[in-house]
C-alpha cells in the first residue's frame, strides 16, 4: 500500500555481496533482481519476502553488467575478465562464458527480441552478438578511447554508446554506420540508454551532468546538473515520464521529466551508489553502491495520476515556476540546476523489517567455453586499467 504522502519507501536491504554492487536488472516478471560485483559474483535475489538467493560463481574479475533476457530464461554478464556469460536463473546455476574482447567489457544488453546482445569495451569497440547461435555478428570501431556502455533501442534499429573519448554515438544496425555523434562533455561519458518509447536517449557523465536529446530532431532538449559528483547509472521508468539516476555523491536523485526539475534526493547508501534500475512496471527500483548493499525501494509516486502528483507537490512546498517549453518541446536545451524544493529522503537502512535471504552458493557450472572471431580492425589499448568509482 502506497503511503499517504506518495513519496519512494524503502522495502528491503539485501546483503550478500562481499564487495561493491557495480549493476542490478529486475526480471521481466518482476519476481527476482540480478546484481554483479567487484566480489566477481552474481546474485540472484528472489522478491518473495523469505525468497532464498542465489550466488553465481565463474567470472575471474570484477562483474561491470548485468541484465535479463526479455523472456526471463536468461541472463547476461559482462566482466573485467573479457568474457561474456549466458546464465540460466536455476538451481543448476549453468552458464555458457565466451572471450568477446581483448579489454575488459563494460557492458552487456540484449535486443528488445532477445536475438543479439551488445557489449562495449576498453578495446575501444561496440559488439554485437547472436544469442541462439552464439556466434560474433559484427563490431563498431569508431570510438576512440574506452567505451563504457551500449544499449539498442527498442525496435533494434539504432544503437547508442558513449565512452571516455566524451562522446555519445548513434548506430544505424542495418547499415552499421555512425548516425549521429554528440560531443559537448566535459569528461567521460559514464552510461546511455534509450526511453521506452524509442524517441529519446539520455547520457551521464563524470562531469555530474545529465543530457536528454531527442532522436526525432537530433537536439538537447534537457541539461540537468543536480548531483554534486559523476553519474554512475540512470533508468527511466517505464511511463518516460520519470528518470533516476546513481551517483558518487552518495545519493538516488528521482527527476521528473514533464516538468523538467529534481523532486526527488534518497540517501540511504554510504558511499558512491553505482547503479540504479526500475522494474518493468516501474512500481519499484533497486539501487546499489560501494557499500556493498542492494536497496529495493517501492516507487509509490507513480501511483496516482499525474496532476495529482503535481497538486500533491505543490501544497508541500514552494511550486516552481512554470515548466520551461523547450523541455516540452524540442525546441532548445535549458539547464537544470538543483532546486531546494527537492525532497530529501533518509530512511533507517537498518530498520526495514527485512531479514538477510538465504544465500545458496551455485559454485561454477559451465558447460560450453567458446573463442569467438573478432573483426579484423580491434585495437588494443596500452593505459592502465580503470579501478571503477
Amino acid at each position: 500500500m502506497a503511503s499517504v504522502m506518495e513519496d519512494p519507501t524503502l522495502d528491503r536491504n539485501f546483503k550478500g555481496h562481499k564487495d561493491a554492487v557495480t549493476c542490478a536488472d529486475f526480471s521481466p516478471n518482476c519476481k527476482q533482481l540480478a546484481t554483479g560485483s567487484v566480489d566477481r559474483s552474481l546474485m540472484i535475489w528472489n522478491l518473495t519476502p523469505k525468497g532464498r538467493a542465489f550466488r553465481f560463481v565463474g567470472h575471474e574479475d570484477v562483474i561491470t553488467g548485468v541484465q535479463f533476457s526479455p523472456f526471463g530464461n536468461l541472463v547476461a554478464t559482462s566482466s573485467k575478465d573479457r568474457t561474456v556469460r549466458l546464465w540460466t536463473p536455476s538451481m543448476k546455476g549453468e552458464s555458457t562464458v565466451f572471450k568477446a574482447h581483448t579489454a575488459t567489457i563494460r557492458s552487456v544488453a540484449f535486443s528488445h527480441d532477445g536475438q543479439r546482445l551488445v557489449t562495449a569495451s576498453d578495446d575501444k569497440s561496440v559488439k554485437v552478438w547472436s544469442v541462439h547461435r552464439q556466434c560474433f555478428i559484427y563490431s563498431l570501431n569508431q570510438h576512440t578511447n574506452w567505451v563504457r556502455c551500449a544499449r539498442f533501442s527498442p525496435d533494434g534499429r539504432l544503437i547508442a554508446s558513449c565512452g571516455d573519448d566524451r562522446s555519445v554515438r548513434l548506430w544505424d544496425t542495418s547499415t552499421k554506420q555512425c548516425i549521429n555523434c554528440f560531443t559537448d562533455y566535459g569528461g567521460s561519458a559514464t552510461f546511455v540508454d534509450f526511453n521506452a518509447s524509442g524517441t529519446c536517449i539520455a547520457s551521464s557523465g563524470a562531469d555530474s551532468s545529465l543530457k536528454i536529446w531527442d532522436l526525432r530532431t537530433n537536439k538537447l532538449i534537457q541539461h540537468y546538473q543536480v548531483h554534486s559528483a559523476g553519474i554512475n547509472s540512470f533508468s527511466f521508468h517505464p511511463s518516460n515520464n520519470y528518470l533516476i539516476s546513481a551517483s558518487s555523491d552518495s545519493t538516488v536523485k528521482i527527476l521528473d521529466l514533464l516538468e523538467g526539475r529534481l523532486i526527488y534526493t534518497l540517501h540511504g547508501h554510504k558511499g558512491a551508489v553505482i547503479t540504479v534500475a526500475f522494474s518493468r512496471a516501474g512500481d519499484l527500483f533497486a539501487s546499489g553502491g560501494a557499500d556493498g548493499q542492494v536497496l529495493l525501494w517501492r516507487t509509490n509516486f507513480d501511483t496516482k495520476s499525474y496532476q495529482d502528483v503535481l497538486q500533491q507537490h505543490s501544497r508541500r512546498s514552494t511550486p516552481d515556476p512554470p515548466p520551461h517549453l523547450a523541455d516540452i518541446h524540442p525546441k532548445g536545451p535549458h539547464l537544470h540546476r538543483p532546486q531546494s524544493t527537492a525532497i530529501q529522503i533518509s530512511p533507517a537502512v537498518a530498520d526495514t523489517l527485512s531479514s538477510d535471504p538465504h544465500v545458496i552458493e551455485m559454485g561454477q557450472a559451465v558447460h560450453s567455453t567458446m573463442e569467438l572471431a573478432f573483426a579484423p580492425c580491434m585495437n588494443r589499448l596500452s593505459v592502465p586499467e580503470w579501478k571503477g568509482p
